[in-house]
């Protein structure tokens, strides 16, 4: 029996590089590019710990692309005032940076110095359906789906 073979975006090759990769999860894909773009190049625990207090509501997720008529949020890193709190993708990348842990310790590395060297997030396959209305009209409806992945290496 042959397994299903999972390709990710960017080829990399290396001893010291760790994958994840979580395919059609339900949720909002300018929302998964939005914290994809702004957990890059960070640590995994940094992310991890930001990440916990976006879902808490404690700190907001910079909308730099997708931020049409996203109100301002006090606290934003850097020089930017557009935000938002992405709670359910939040949940989604935590779970899958831990998983990133878990396969980077179980080749080898160490688990507290890895750092996010590639994060996607992709518009998977949409589920159509339609909203029943009055009068024996419908609506339809679009379910979206993202692919996300992630790519770590350790640094000294």
């Amino acid at each position: 029996m042959e397994m299903a073979r999972i390709d990710y975006s960017l080829k990399i090759k290396g001893d010291d590089i760790a994958r994840g990769k979580a395919n059609e999860l339900n949720m909002s894909p300018k929302h998964s590019i939005e914290i994809a773009t702004f957990i890059r190049h960070q640590h995994v625990n940094d992310a991890i710990a930001y990440l916990n207090q976006v879902v808490t509501l404690k700190k907001a997720i910079p909308f730099r692309r997708f931020n049409r008529n996203v109100a301002h949020k006090r606290g934003l890193p850097g020089n930017w005032d557009a935000g938002r709190f992405p709670v359910k993708a939040s949940k989604a990348y935590i779970r899958l940076l831990e998983s990133v842990k878990k396969n980077a310790e179980y080749i080898g590395l160490d688990p507290e110095n890895l750092e996010i060297i590639h994060a996607t997030a992709s518009r998977g396959r949409a589920q159509k359906a339609f909203f029943p209305r009055a009068m024996g009209r419908a609506t339809p409806k679009v379910r979206e789906s993202v692919n996300l992945e992630v790519i770590v290496r350790e640094v000294a």
